[in-house]
């Protein structure tokens, strides 16, 4: 059986460097407790003009764009069902390019002042938020992140982005977007240690209507983001959809249905839960971006995932009591939650 398409950005999420510089490095400037900690509840800092100052490392996690019944044109199912057929391989952050207005998992690094906010991320992108007063032109040269101009609502800041290449995509789940493409996103920051953004994105030529969602933001206090540069190479991802598709067998619903559960283990250093659900005869699985994602039986325990990782249930005396989930970057092993 040929191996199944898997992430490169696994590879860069458990990695661990070497030499990296000023991991203990305190952060200026923050509350902290009597015993010298971060206050990460405290009120957030704020700037001599009186605004919340976002400045500092933050880590986010994936997020993707909800797919309601008729939420998406017909040319952007098109596209989405192409790009799950591979794997999603072609995802820009898979090749080592700029990922525009995708919202991705790991670090970033902003630095605010009154005129010009600066994002960096660590994979050595960046953009610029304009704080100056300008606007946006109405049909500026597109560029892979797109321009950015922003401004206060009260303690919210305001970001509206616009002139965006369409060779990125809005999430690791396929969405895509044209040209058009405008964003708006709502930085509030409630606390020292967290942040939540709330984004919404505009375009016809994918959408039917403006989608919004929100996801947080969590400070990273006394250390300094490491830069996450992938390599392209990807001989290991072979396979497709379709492929695995053929291969399936049928598996009883009795037997399915003992699959059904929450596991919950370590993904490297990080805590992963999988929640196994049963739906119209088929088991899915939370994806590494939150959402469900369909397994396909390859015999009564072991499973291809419609975003290339795999499954295989096991236990003892046919009790099932963990799942292993296959990354590039290893098995591993999730306990069965009571």
């Amino acid at each position: 059986m040929k191996s199944l398409a898997t992430s490169l950005a696994l590879l860069v999420v458990l990695a661990t460097p070497c030499n990296a510089q000023w991991l203990n490095q305190p952060t200026p400037n923050i509350p902290r407790t009597a015993d010298g900690k971060p206050d990460l509840t405290a009120p957030p800092p704020r700037t001599a003009d009186g605004h919340p100052d976002l400045s500092g490392n933050w880590q986010g996690r994936p997020i993707v764009f909800a797919r309601t019944p008729g939420s998406l044109t017909p040319s952007a199912q098109a596209l989405i069902r192409a790009r799950e057929e591979n794997y999603f391989r072609e995802r820009p952050t898979f090749q080592c390019k700029p990922t525009g207005p995708e919202v991705v998992a790991g670090w970033k690094r902003i630095d605010q002042t009154p005129t010009l906010i600066t994002i960096y991320y660590d994979d050595l992108t960046y953009r610029r938020v304009f704080m100056d007063g300008r606007k946006l032109e109405r049909d500026p040269e597109r560029v892979w992140m797109g321009y950015s101009v922003g401004r206060w609502e009260g303690d919210t800041l305001v970001v509206d982005s616009f002139g965006f290449n369409d060779r990125t995509w809005l999430d690791a789940r396929g969405t895509p977007h044209t040209e058009a493409l405008r964003t708006t996103e709502r930085y509030r920051r409630a606390t020292v240690g967290r942040m939540q953004v709330e984004l919404t994105a505009t375009d016809p030529g994918t959408f039917t209507a403006p989608q919004t969602l929100s996801y947080p933001l969590e400070f990273r206090p006394d250390t300094e983001m490491i830069e996450a540069v992938c390599e392209e190479k990807q001989d290991h991802w072979v396979g497709s959809l379709s492929e695995n598709e053929k291969g399936a067998v049928t598996v009883a619903p009795a037997v399915l249905a003992k699959y059904v559960g929450v596991y919950s283990g370590l993904w490297g250093t990080v805590p992963r839960t999988v929640r196994v659900t049963l739906a119209e005869g088929a088991l899915y699985a939370t994806g590494l971006v939150g959402d469900n994602v369909r397994l396909i039986p390859h015999s009564d325990t072991f499973f291809l995932s419609t975003d290339g990782l795999t499954y295989t249930f096991g236990g003892d005396g046919g009790k099932i009591d963990h799942v292993v989930e296959r990354h590039v970057s290893g098995d591993w092993k999730y306990a069965r939650q009571p």
